[in-house]
């Protein structure tokens, strides 16, 4: 059974089901969030909630993080109270997403205090996090890998993808842009294939069948939209972030995206139509007020 005190920051969405696992898995946890209703049901279960992220860092030696935004993960990191001013920890573990600018710097500023960051941005949403799923993709040195396998492994599947800061972070921005991108290309065709008077069951059926399959046809269209549920948990504000960070990775780069900047574009459009706040299976709706048409059933 596992014996060290593991910190976790961020126990929200996708943080809480990770702790839950953990928890689980026999890891006494240390966790901090700003939400009491995101800690109560973890403490319930046995973990300990201390009040900054310094205090998760005084009672742990590695700490994982699982938080909105690159600046926040940057706070918890480096601003006052944060994981670097904490007296035990000497691994701090990013499952966010965040972008390999941010990845390097964070690792920078924790390397001057002794800390050692480990990229580890995980893709397979809630439902992921709840069933230990998740495709982690982790970049650090061989020797650090050793240490933080058995914990990352009670939450997902492991991937070793690269050894220096930022690496695991490209390698999920890639996969990002190709979740978003199927979900926008499938939401017009879904629609396209509903104006012409095509049942949206029998497209996505047929679509599966072939060779135009992908994440949106095999799972958050037949989930999410034909049933009107809307409901995968991955909130459109926080996709436009990876792909507006993927896209700034790629101009740093010189490499053309012409079909992500559509991509992007899309996400802003249905951002104005919907809210920020509006999942991401909602891309369909922005497409469907244009052609007067709905896919699946009446909400």
């Amino acid at each position: 059974m596992p014996e060290q005190n593991v910190g976790f920051i961020g126990t929200g969405r996708m943080g809480g089901p990770m702790c839950r696992r953990l928890i689980e898995a026999g890891y006494k946890l240390t966790i901090f969030d700003t939400s009491d209703a995101a800690t109560s049901p973890l403490v319930a279960l046995g973990a300990t909630k201390v009040d900054s992220p310094a205090a998760v860092a005084s009672a742990s030696e590695i700490v994982l993080v699982s938080l909105p935004t690159p600046p926040i993960v940057e706070a918890v990191a480096l601003g006052p109270k944060g994981v670097s001013d904490g007296s035990k920890v000497k691994i701090f573990i990013d499952v966010s997403t965040t972008g390999s600018v941010y990845a390097k710097k964070v690792a920078a500023g924790l390397a001057a205090k002794g800390i050692t960051a480990v990229d580890a941005p995980v893709s397979g949403g809630i439902t992921g996090a709840e069933k230990g799923t998740l495709a982690v993709m982790v970049s650090c040195s061989d020797e650090i890998y050793a240490k933080v396998q058995p914990i990352l492994a009670v939450i997902g599947k492991l991937f070793h993808v690269g050894k220096g800061p930022g690496q695991g972070q490209t390698m999920k921005l890639l996969n990002n842009l190709l979740s978003a991108t199927a979900m926008a290309a499938s939401s017009e065709v879904m629609v396209m294939g509903v104006k012409a008077g095509l049942d949206p069951q029998m497209i996505v059926d047929v679509i599966n069948a072939g060779s135009g399959r992908n994440s949106a046809t095999q799972d958050k269209i037949p989930r999410c939209v034909i049933p009107r549920t809307f409901n995968f948990g991955f909130a459109l504000a926080l996709l436009a972030k990876d792909i507006r960070l993927c896209m700034d990775e790629a101009d740093s780069m010189g490499i053309p995206m012409i079909v992500g900047n559509a991509v992007r574009q899309m996400l802003t459009i249905t951002a104005a139509s919907e809210g920020p706040n509006a999942d991401m299976t909602e891309i369909v709706k922005a497409v469907e007020k244009w052609a007067g048409v709905q896919v699946g059933q009446s909400s």
